[in-house]
């Protein structure tokens, strides 16, 4: 059983690159396109932290971001810390994969306001006592048409919009398809049908892959 990967470039490839290390078949079929958007920075005096959910909007912030860079950074999980000391950040905080638990440290370290970065369609960050001010720098403009490799495949699901899209695309070849969800929200956009399910047990890249691993080895 193969597994096909539908989050943008360049996780995709990333993903694909730990996929084949553990020996799986990997198909990279991204879902979105990355792309930045005109944005126009604040004065960065009236914050005391940046938070950032998501490598992309380090990585598609541009010269707006530069003015921020002294700024502690929180950001969600190693791979959006990685993107953010090589944007140019020079005091990261990696934090827990989860923005709402990424605020709550934010927050339990003094900050009150904040700067977040963020994708057109995001969540939404707040916290008693805190300030924060959401930005969108990049967008993610879907694909059109349905991957075209979908038999025996597992696909696995990075987050909830992805799943929402794939199973638009899906249509009525949904109960074919068996699928790895990074956590039960992922799962629940996904919606029911199926042919299976399964959640990993922590939001995260490594966790996801951990269980498509066990499902391929034991044939779903």
């Amino acid at each position: 059983m193969r597994v096909l990967i539908l989050r943008p470039q360049p996780g995709a490839d990333e993903t694909a690159a730990r996929a084949r290390a553990l020996g799986l078949d990997a198909v990279v079929a991204p879902l979105f396109e990355i792309q930045p958007l005109a944005w126009t920075a604040p004065d960065p005096a009236g914050f005391d932290a940046v938070l950032l959910t998501s490598a992309h909007a380090a990585r598609c912030g541009g010269d707006g971001m530069t003015p921020f860079f002294e700024l502690p950074c929180y950001a969600v999980g190693e791979r959006t810390a990685a993107a953010a000391w090589e944007a140019g950040f020079t005091d990261v905080r990696p934090g827990p994969s989860d923005g709402g638990a990424l605020i709550a440290l934010a927050a339990g370290d003094g900050v009150r306001n904040a700067l977040h970065p963020c994708g057109e369609q995001h969540f939404s960050l707040s916290h008693p006592g805190m300030s924060v001010m959401a930005i969108p720098v990049y967008s993610a403009a879907p694909v059109e048409t349905m991957p075209a490799e979908l038999d025996d495949i597992l696909a696995l699901l990075h987050s909830p919009r992805a799943a929402a899209r794939f199973a638009a695309l899906a249509g009525a070849r949904l109960g074919e398809i068996r699928i790895a969800a990074i956590s039960a929200q992922a799962a629940a956009a996904a919606g029911p049908g199926w042919a299976s399910v399964d959640i990993a047990e922590a939001p995260r890249d490594s966790a996801l892959l951990a269980l498509a691993a066990k499902l391929c080895q034991r044939g779903g």
